[in-house]
């Protein structure tokens, strides 16, 4: 009795791995974020959006700059490898003001973000003196940073009786 053995099969001809999103792609889906975010800012009542809480929780505006302080400086910091000082403690303005600075710092993001090096993606950075991830691991954690804090958002403006913009529209 006789017996074959399969040959094993040929190895895939990888050349070179196709990335799951292009860093223009991964820009695209974070600035539509963020245009979500600034709807969620704009529906606040100037009058709640630096009171109101619910738990404990810190008032939307201050989740609004806390976004604030991390995007930009982060984009900048990532590109430049510096890292400027950021007051954590400071208090967040107006909404105006807010929409102003997000309205801004959207154009320099999408002004930078081309800018970053390849490597600084999977480069370990240390962020802000204190936080240390792979460059991709940054801005992911700054896109869920953003989530967390817009359905907190969304908490407020429903128990405000104010209807938040539909999640699912990023446009």
């Amino acid at each position: 009795m006789s017996t074959t053995v399969p040959s094993a099969a040929p190895a895939p001809n990888y050349t070179a791995p196709v990335p799951f999103l292009t860093p223009d792609e991964f820009l695209q889906h974070w600035q539509a974020h963020r245009r979500l975010t600034r709807r969620v800012l704009e529906a606040f009542p100037e009058d709640q959006l630096h009171s109101f809480s619910i738990g404990g929780m810190r008032p939307f505006a201050a989740l609004a700059w806390e976004l604030l302080l991390i995007a930009g400086p982060l984009v900048r910091g990532v590109v430049t490898g510096e890292w400027a000082e950021v007051d954590w403690q400071a208090p967040p303005p107006s909404r105006d003001e807010l929409l102003r600075l997000w309205d801004e710092q959207t154009t320099e993001i999408d002004t930078l973000f081309p800018r970053i090096p390849a490597e600084r993606w999977r480069e370990n950075i240390k962020a802000f003196g204190a936080y240390e991830l792979r460059g991709v691991d940054h801005f992911l954690y700054a896109i869920d940073n953003e989530i967390h804090h817009r359905g907190q958002g969304y908490v407020y403006l429903r128990a405000l009786g104010i209807q938040p913009p539909e999640f699912y529209d990023r446009q």
